[in-house]
């Protein structure tokens, strides 16, 4: 992009956004140096506006100066640009299979689990009490593919809990404002959120849930949703 910084990596962001945070776990797994560059949602920046015309959201890896959108495609992004780095995808030849299934687990957690959530905090009445059934369906699906694992690849931390473990930060929102319970509705995704939680690269990237919670409530006040 003219008149832009070429040299690195740079990740257009905000800072608690799961989406973002994703990728900034990633770039830390993969133990890449990178230029953190906070972006103002309300305000977005010119160079936030030209690096993704098209959907005009964080985040955004610029590489070399050249744009990748969208976190799943810039997780992937990098295993490929980056092949000396450890793969979050399954790496062999033979592991077509797997890296499918991995991709699907992570759009379905873009498709399902955030949209749930930000109905749970959103709604009322009825809409709220489908949001709240969908959410215990969808945390309980994905404990079952996680299975008896210690992560969702098995025992390595891989693409799918890069893709997921953000969420875990907005745990605790979903159980206040949806009256649930995590641990008690699936023990076993609330164990593995634990063994996340003690990587660094996630300890690092990701903050307390009542920040989140704080977070949330702010938003909600500001669209006047009482």
């Amino acid at each position: 992009m003219a008149g832009e910084k070429k040299q690195g990596l740079q990740l257009l962001d905000f800072w608690v956004s799961p989406f973002g945070q994703r990728c900034r776990i990633a770039l830390d797994e993969k133990g890449l140096s990178y230029e953190y560059l906070e972006q103002d949602l309300a305000n977005k920046s010119e160079l936030l506006l030209r690096a993704n015309p098209v959907h005009k959201k964080i985040p955004v890896l610029l590489h070399d100066g050249r744009p990748v959108c969208e976190s799943l495609i810039i997780v992937q992004y990098l295993d490929e640009a980056f092949p000396a780095t450890p793969s979050l995808l399954p790496a062999a030849a033979g592991d077509a299979y797997a890296r499918a299934q991995a991709r699907f687990w992570a759009d379905y957690v873009d498709k399902k689990l955030y949209d749930c959530g930000t109905r749970l905090w959103k709604l009322k009445g009825d809409g709220h009490l489908q949001a709240r059934t969908e959410m215990v369906e969808i945390l309980r699906t994905l404990e079952g593919a996680l299975g008896d694992g210690e992560f969702f690849g098995g025992e390595a931390f891989g693409f799918v809990d890069v893709a997921l473990v953000p969420f875990t930060s907005w745990f605790l929102a979903y159980e206040r404002f949806g009256d649930l319970s995590v641990e008690k509705e699936c023990p076993r995704l609330a164990a593995w959120a634990k063994r996340c939680a003690e990587r660094p690269s996630v300890a690092k990237n990701l903050y307390p849930g009542e920040k989140v919670y704080e977070f949330i409530c702010g938003l909600k006040k500001r669209f006047g949703i009482e």
